[in-house]
């Protein structure tokens, strides 16, 4: 049965994953070496309930996306993705599509930037991956609220991120001309085609945006976070490309000696304690 086999993989590799090596800290007993069901659930953006029904072959046929985040938060080679794709009954997503493989090498560069707010998205925006300090900054993003241009125009979550009217006009036409690319560049993508069909349908902003072929970029800002225990935090926003894969890294640091540093080392202590026992 391809959920069984799906589960025993996810099992296995979830043991060989330390919390140090997942950016996680290490604190309390723990009777194996790996991640428990809890923090690979949190690493991947599913329900902690879900990863044992999975592991246990109690749920079978994982969609695309899940089995994508359990791959990525299990930090799988691209042959063991290919495996693990082939284990869940799925075809692995081919060219034309969104690249969501992300290389050992970027899971390293996260995993030095303990002190630093850090995310990775792909080319349609959609949230792949976040250090602890990112979530703890933003709060965490399940299900649609992943996706920062269905949360832009659509979205009716949780937003800390203070705007003015001038910058959400900004990011609102850099985020229509990412989507335009996107779509340019990967033709088969059929999540990709669902998206841009559903904010069309659903937002007249993005509508009169699309239509008018608004165009923007993405510039280097200052943003203010609104968090709900430790206050506003002022800091510089980089968004920086890798090569070859169209990823997005998104890098929140304060200026050294101010407050904002200050509030970002607090909650860095506040927002990082262990999961779960």
């Amino acid at each position: 049965m391809a959920g069984t086999e799906f589960g025993r993989t996810v099992r296995r590799w979830r043991d060989r994953v330390s919390p140090e090596a997942a950016g996680l800290p290490s604190g309390g007993h723990r009777r194996a070496p790996g991640l428990r069901r809890e923090e690979l659930a949190m690493l991947a953006g599913i329900s902690a309930d879900y990863v044992t029904r999975l592991e246990q072959g109690r749920a079978a046929n994982p969609s695309e996306q899940v089995v994508e985040a359990l791959g990525r938060a299990l930090r799988v080679s691209a042959a063991e993705r290919e495996h693990l794709f082939h284990s869940a009954g799925l075809v692995p997503p081919g060219r034309g599509t969104v690249p969501a493989y992300i290389a050992p090498s970027v899971h390293r560069m996260l995993d030095r930037l303990t002190g630093t707010p850090v995310a990775v998205s792909d080319a349609s925006w959609t949230l792949l991956l976040a250090n602890p300090l990112y979530t703890a900054l933003m709060g965490e993003r399940y299900g649609r609220e992943r996706n920062g241009a269905w949360r832009i125009f659509l979205g009716r979550g949780e937003n800390r991120v203070r705007h003015t009217p001038e910058s959400r006009r900004a990011t609102e036409a850099a985020v229509v001309g990412d989507l335009r690319a996107a779509a340019a560049r990967y033709p088969a993508d059929r999540r990709l085609r669902q998206l841009i069909a559903e904010l069309r349908a659903e937002s007249p902003r993005f509508a009169d945006l699309w239509d008018s072929g608004a165009v923007g970029r993405h510039e280097a800002s200052r943003k203010t976070v609104d968090h709900p225990q430790v206050g506003p935090v002022t800091l510089d926003c980089d968004t920086l490309s890798v090569a070859g894969s169209d990823l997005r890294i998104m890098i929140y640091t304060a200026e050294p000696g101010t407050r904002d540093a200050e509030r970002l080392e607090l909650l860095s202590v506040l927002g990082l304690q262990p999961v779960g026992v």
